[in-house]
């Protein structure tokens, strides 16, 4: 089956799971966090899915996997600000946990699309 549009990706999906999670997460964080750790970590895991977009739109399989790069390094840089939260006590280490593993989910899905396209 043929993409013809970026909501139909599994990595989109995935990812945007991933963006309703911290975003239901970081509700609990202290208000004096809201414009450094919680912002931070929002506009990380609002990058991923909006890259995968970005790349499907493009016009080149180059261009696509270019931003599947960029999408996973928003993905690892959202991996490393729940960790952060976990230590500061902002986040339930069950609740990371969680969070971690569907960032492993989403990574897998990420690498396996990357794989595809450059086959």
């Amino acid at each position: 089956m043929k993409v013809t549009n970026y909501t139909e990706l599994f990595a989109w999906q995935k990812a945007m799971d991933l963006v309703i999670a911290t975003y239901q997460a970081t509700k609990a964080f202290p208000s004096d966090e809201l414009y450094s750790l919680t912002k931070q970590l929002r506009r990380a895991v609002v990058s991923i899915p909006s890259n995968i977009a970005e790349g499907q739109g493009r016009t080149s399989t180059r261009a696509f996997l270019h931003h599947l790069s960029i999408a996973y390094g928003s993905l690892r840089e959202t991996e490393t600000q729940i960790l952060i939260a976990e230590r500061l006590r902002y986040l339930p280490k069950e609740r990371s946990k969680e969070l971690i593993a569907l960032c492993g989910e989403v990574d897998r899905i990420i690498n396996s699309l990357a794989k595809s396209l450059s086959s």
